[in-house]
């Protein structure tokens, strides 16, 4: 049996040694970022996307700038960083939970009450969607494309869901689907306002009478016979 001579032994060991470090450093790496990123989410719900800033990250997580840099390259790279996280979040909370119930009404609900579920959570820290959308409504580039890209596959699912509503026949036929993506809408900028902003106690039992309305006004016998049979929730989103 032929045996590797020390040189060759070093070698080797090197090359096993080199793949290892680099996977830990990788991994390092990724850790710090998110760690970044975690502490830029923050900072963005309650003081905005424009209050983001490499400085501001350096002084809240105690790295340096060049540290901070070395990982969000611009200002303009952190803001969609944190806009992507937000969104990748908002999807695990509200929406994959949501599509394990039956399509249809059933499914519908869960997308809105979930959702109420986290405007409420976020009454003292700020949602980045609305915030946002304030910021940079009139401002044109990347980080409104990106926000708006979320904002618009969230109104995606939205919509698909009310179709499968209409296809199960739980809502009407000639139900317009852009007018009650509208309204649901609506009602979560209503709810963030006056829970957020005017601290109007009865706001989330507030959405819930709204989303309950709109259920009344689209549904079908069948629909609303099946909405009345779910379990009632123990928060004020669904309220019948």
């Amino acid at each position: 049996m032929s045996r590797l001579s020390t040189p060759a032994k070093n070698a080797a060991s090197l090359r096993a040694a080199k793949p290892v470090r680099v996977l830990r450093s990788l991994q390092k790496g990724q850790q710090t970022r998110a760690a970044i990123l975690e502490a830029a989410l923050g900072l963005a719900s309650h003081m905005g996307l424009e209050g983001l800033s490499i400085g501001a990250l350096a002084d809240v997580t105690g790295m340096s700038k060049s540290g901070v840099f070395a990982h969000f390259g611009s200002r303009e790279e952190l803001q969609i960083a944190v806009i992507t996280e937000y969104h990748a979040r908002f999807e695990d909370e509200v929406f994959f939970t949501a599509i394990r119930e039956p399509r249809g009404l059933p499914r519908l609900r869960a997308m809105f009450e979930r959702w109420v579920r986290r405007v409420s959570v976020e009454v003292d820290s700020g949602c980045i969607y609305i915030s946002g959308a304030v910021e940079f409504d009139d401002r044109p580039g990347p980080v409104r494309d990106a926000l708006a890209g979320m904002v618009m596959a969230w109104h995606a699912a939205l919509r698909k869901a009310i179709l499968l509503s209409v296809q199960e026949g739980h809502l009407q036929p000639d139900a317009d689907v852009e007018q009650i993506v509208f309204e649901l809408h609506g009602l979560i900028l209503s709810l963030h306002h006056d829970a957020r902003f005017m601290r109007i106690p009865g706001a989330l039992e507030r959405a819930g009478t709204g989303f309950d309305r709109a259920i009344q006004f689209y549904g079908t016998p069948a629909g609303l016979a099946l909405d009345r049979a779910r379990p009632v929730p123990t928060n004020g989103a669904g309220r019948r």
